[in-house]
């Protein structure tokens, strides 16, 4: 009833011992606290919180407009309602060094499991998107040793996202990402990676975790679990797919409703009232009030 009852602390832990173990996580996004709930409930490893689709929820493209207490916000609503580890993406990290420490203390204090931050400028693109500059090494590595030395739950995962394959080649992403780690990075966020030769590649040059962006309509092809388990993938997210699904069917049931005037011949495709019940644990709530208020009369 209400939030998770594990802590914080014990997600991150079992985070780390799953990480540790060199099998394949599967974070699907989440793009309510409901539908971080279903995750679990379906048998994921984890929940992954897009900044793409906190940009979305609010009406805004993803470059950059979205605020620490927004996205800190939203991600504490969505961590608490699930017992799996959420990772929120933190963009890079909402300005300097100094402001990038915060970040990862308000997102420790949100009960995230860890978040990654990149090397984009500002203002960001998505990343998937043509135009991209990245700043210097220099500058991405002072971002991840701040998130690093202002961690203060060690078990909290910092991920460093580089986007300089888009912009200088691989050669020139397996060399940022060195650095990242030796930053300090506990995992690596390649994006847009363009086939799983250069995901192996990455494998071969790092010996941390490395996760997997299969985002739809995007630089890389959608490879399988099973493909990028055979790469060396540690974690692989789907940001939007959830939120793209959603919307879809949301603006297919609109034109229903314009077009018949009810929505009858959409309720085979609807979550039914009894299942939403059971997904958020409604049973529980009338255990709740049964247990704490008595209305019967005393005799």
């Amino acid at each position: 009833m209400l939030y998770s009852g594990v802590t914080a602390a014990e997600k991150r832990r079992l985070l780390r011992e799953r990480l540790a173990s060199g099998e394949l996580l599967r974070f699907p996004g989440a793009f309510n606290p409901l539908s971080a709930r279903l995750i679990e409930r379906k048998g994921f490893e984890g929940v992954y919180i897009s900044g793409a689709v906190l940009s979305a929820d609010l009406g805004l493209p993803d470059i950059g407009l979205t605020t620490l207490t927004e996205v800190a916000g939203r991600g504490q609503q969505i961590a608490r309602m699930t017992d799996l580890p959420a990772i929120i993406d933190a963009d890079t990290g909402f300005g300097e060094p100094m402001n990038v420490a915060r970040t990862i203390q308000t997102l420790e204090d949100a009960g995230l499991a860890g978040t990654h931050i990149e090397d984009q400028i500002n203002p960001k693109r998505c990343g998937h998107l043509d135009g991209k500059s990245v700043v210097d090494e220099d500058t991405a590595v002072k971002r991840i040793r701040a998130a690093v030395d202002a961690r203060r739950d060690p078990n909290f995962l910092i991920m460093a996202r580089t986007d300089i394959r888009a912009v200088d080649g691989m050669d020139a992403a397996i060399d940022r990402a060195k650095a990242l780690v030796d930053a300090g990075a506990d995992a690596i966020f390649p994006e847009a990676m363009r086939d799983l030769g250069e995901f192996e590649a990455m494998r071969a040059a790092l010996d941390v975790p490395i996760l997997a962006n299969m985002t739809e309509f995007g630089k890389s092809d959608l490879f399988s679990t099973e493909q990028l388990r055979s790469a060396g993938v540690n974690i692989v997210i789907w940001p939007v797919s959830l939120l793209r699904i959603a919307m879809g069917a949301a603006s297919r049931a609109l034109d229903t409703l314009i077009d018949e005037g009810h929505l009858t011949s959409k309720l085979g495709e609807m979550q039914h009232r009894a299942d939403l019940y059971d997904l958020i644990d409604y049973e529980q709530y009338n255990h709740f009030d049964q247990d704490v208020f008595n209305f019967q009369i005393q005799r």
